[in-house]
């Protein structure tokens, strides 16, 4: 008997050889093995509690920074629907579900007088993504704003981990390996909510400005790297330096307008948009001796190789 007929019974939905391009961003890669959608937080704890620990899991929040690879994800892949996505403005304070959109956590701290999280309307995805990867732009980023967060861990048990338990760092959260986020509490600052909207008004219009966010995206692809010399370095500089800025690749590109966003023009596989990705970093490699890291999380098995570009 394998193990996808040994699984734990649940409230929630188990779908098995489920799609996930319809649940990213670039709209591309294969299916889950299984995929789950707990009907609450006591039905996901229960579900880890009986699964096969020898069972890999993957949490897909909205998906804006994700490659599923054209053979699909192994195990069980995990998305946190309603139940999970409550956010509540407590004084300067916003708990916020980990399947609540960035936005959303930005809107209701503005409805409620409270500043300090409007950068997370320049964010795509949702809370628990934010979490996992200490997501930020525009100079914040979340280890700046978060109190606490609570999680499951494999077992199914609660934990409460707060600012310096998250191992925070660069585009990185080094106890989300696993673990999985349920919500998370963060600190504000009382302001005039019609000063805080202003501010979000501008994050949103440059963001439109500079960012292909209509487009089949993954949102920033490579970390900004330090350079040889030691100083902070941008990626899209260097992306676009080294000559892929609108450079077709197969049903690929590098975005003419943002040159670090990987864009899906016209019905890539994942293979393709990875291979765009790994040409990119040979090229800049080898022009500027720079290694760019990538902050689009690739996922899953690998399928057919990349069209030739």
């Amino acid at each position: 008997m394998s193990w996808r007929e040994r699984l734990p019974a649940v409230r929630g939905r188990l779908a098995f050889d489920a799609p996930l391009a319809p649940f990213t961003w670039l709209r591309a890669g294969g299916a889950a093995d299984v995929l789950f959608l707990p009907h609450d937080v006591e039905d996901l704890a229960a579900f880890l509690e009986g699964l096969d620990p020898g069972v890999p899991i993957l949490v897909l929040g909205a998906g804006s920074n994700t490659l599923v690879r054209d053979g699909g994800v192994e195990g069980v892949v995990v998305r946190l629907g309603r139940a999970f996505g409550a956010v509540t403005a407590q004084g300067e304070r916003v708990r916020a579900g980990a399947a609540s959109l960035d936005l959303q956590l930005a809107r209701t701290a503005a409805a409620a007088g409270v500043g300090g999280l409007e950068f997370y309307t320049g964010v795509p995805g949702t809370v628990g993504g934010a979490l996992a990867m200490n997501a930020g732009c525009y100079g914040a980023e979340t280890r700046d704003v978060l109190i606490e967060a609570e999680a499951l861990d494999r077992q199914g048990r609660r934990r409460v981990l707060k600012t310096l338990d998250m191992g925070f760092s660069y585009r990185r959260a080094d106890a989300a390996e696993g673990m999985i986020f349920i919500n998370a509490l963060f600190q504000g600052r009382c302001e005039p909510a019609e000063a805080v909207t202003a501010r979000m008004a501008e994050i949103t219009a440059r963001r439109e400005a500079t960012q292909p966010i209509r487009e089949k995206t993954g949102g920033s692809t490579f970390k900004n790297p330090i350079l040889p010399d030691g100083t902070q370095g941008s990626a899209w500089r260097l992306v676009d330096a080294a000559g892929w800025r609108g450079k077709p690749f197969g049903r690929a590109m590098m975005s003419p307008q943002h040159a670090n966003f990987l864009i899906n023009a016209a019905g890539a596989s994942a293979a393709e948009l990875e291979g765009l990705g790994e040409a990119v970093r040979a090229s800049v490699r080898e022009q500027f001796g720079v290694e760019l890291v990538w902050e689009v999380r690739r996922v899953g098995r690998p399928g057919d190789p990349p069209q030739d570009a």
